[in-house]
């Protein structure tokens, strides 16, 4: 299998996980193009939103992490990342979406802030503070669905703890990570010791190493950052509406795939 990628991204980081722990080999490949809007080549063929993860499978190509996870599932069922219950399969596709969505949206908004320097000053401190309380409230709320257990998926490793890690682990590279000691930081630890894990942060961290010049790629237009869906929603009600404007007057935003006429991908 062939795996289009970049280390930075946390679907990324989900489907690279489950390959390692289902034992798949597979190839890694970085875009040409990607986060300018102007990629171009086999990656686009199939692949309408031009966004990653996008795996290959002979013929098959398939896009999004939460599909890509389930395929993965569906041909490699061993082994098992969902649990077999139905309550439980439920409780870790609930789990899956409010990372995807919630957390990436935080993240990413940190990301904007501290990589791509989108807000200073006051604005920047604003926008660290509601991201910071948000974090709070959506560990505090995975920390409800840990409870007691080794795991969020029960006794085993598995799919809600994969969807966990990515998000999680980024929180601690901005400076919201879990109280030293919690629940929650006792899990990271754990984790961090599977090696699918550990090779996938690593990946990681090499590659946000090397994020210094990212403000000057988006001022440049080299690079263009995609505010879709939960992430927009996020730069709004945290206060950054003078960041969504700053941004489509500089054409240095774009948006996912279908868009409007006198605008790119």
């Amino acid at each position: 299998m062939k795996l289009y990628e970049h280390p930075l991204s946390s679907y990324v980081q989900k489907v690279k996980i489950a390959l390692r722990e289902k034992n798949i080999l597979f190839t890694v490949e970085r875009p040409d193009g990607l986060g300018s809007g102007s990629a171009r080549g086999d990656f686009v063929d199939g692949n309408v939103r031009v966004e990653v993860p996008l795996l290959v499978d002979g013929d098959v190509r398939v896009f999004d992490s939460t599909v890509i996870l389930e395929y993965l599932e569906d041909k490699v069922p061993a082994p098992a990342l969902l649990p077999r219950d139905p309550a439980g399969r439920a409780r870790a596709r609930m789990i899956e979406d409010v990372c995807d969505t919630s957390y990436e949206a935080i993240n990413w908004g940190l990301g904007e802030i501290a990589w791509f320097r989108r807000a200073e000053g006051a604005l920047a401190e604003q926008l660290r503070a509601s991201a910071g309380a948000q974090t709070a409230e959506i560990q505090d709320w995975l920390t409800g669905h840990l409870g007691d257990r080794e795991w969020f998926t029960g006794e085993d490793f598995g799919w809600a703890d994969l969807s966990v890690a990515p998000f999680l682990n980024r929180s601690v590279l901005f400076g919201f990570g879990p109280a030293e000691g919690s629940p929650l930081d006792l899990w990271l630890a754990r984790i961090r010791q599977r090696p699918s894990v550990a090779k996938t942060f690593e990946e990681f961290m090499a590659a946000q190493a090397l994020m210094g010049d990212a403000a000057d790629r988006v001022a440049s237009g080299a690079m263009r950052r995609e505010y879709r869906d939960h992430r927009l929603e996020w730069m709004i009600k945290s206060g950054g509406m003078e960041v969504v404007r700053d941004g489509m007057a500089k054409n240095n935003i774009r948006f996912t795939w279908p868009v409007a006429a006198g605008r790119s991908l």
